[in-house]
């Protein structure tokens, strides 16, 4: 029975074998916030600024080498205590991998920011909102209500 993998690769490298999972995420987003009436561009990822900054982790979850899964992870310091903390940029599952393994990749993201010295992990549930309950389940805790106000309209 194939087992899953997760590890941390360099963003160049991973790239070209991310770039189609990162549209399908993207794509789910976008259709699901024109669901609520909320239109966002189109596709373009500023992958010259995620190539080059030394303060992103980039993670992939594989089974039998494809990658099925990954994560884009800021490690800032907070502006108001210096305080390390993780800031998610992007976390996804291929939808025929949603099956528990989002749990474990989860911790396993944790875990990686806790040895670094980080405080605190920030996430923003956007793709799909069911990701709440699961984010509980592994200790986070509510404390913010991301709003969006689009200046364009």
């Amino acid at each position: 029975m194939s087992e899953y993998s997760i590890a941390i690769e360099p963003f160049k490298e991973a790239w070209p074998e991310l770039e189609p999972l990162c549209r399908e995420h993207y794509g789910e987003m976008q259709r699901r916030m024109a669901s609520e009436g909320m239109k966002i561009g189109d596709f373009n990822p500023r992958v010259n600024v995620y190539g080059g900054a030394s303060h992103l982790l980039c993670f992939v979850v594989r089974i039998d080498g494809e990658a099925v899964g990954y994560a884009f992870i800021w490690i800032t310091q907070d502006m108001h205590n210096s305080e390390l903390i993780g800031s998610e940029d992007t976390i996804y599952m291929r939808p025929d991998h949603r099956n528990g393994i989002g749990r474990r990749f989860t911790k396993h993201i944790l875990a990686e920011l806790k040895a670094r010295g980080c405080q605190r992990a920030h996430v923003t549930i956007a793709t799909d909102l069911r990701v709440a309950k699961m984010c509980e389940r592994v200790g986070f805790r509510r404390s913010a209500i991301a709003m969006t106000y689009f200046l364009q309209e």
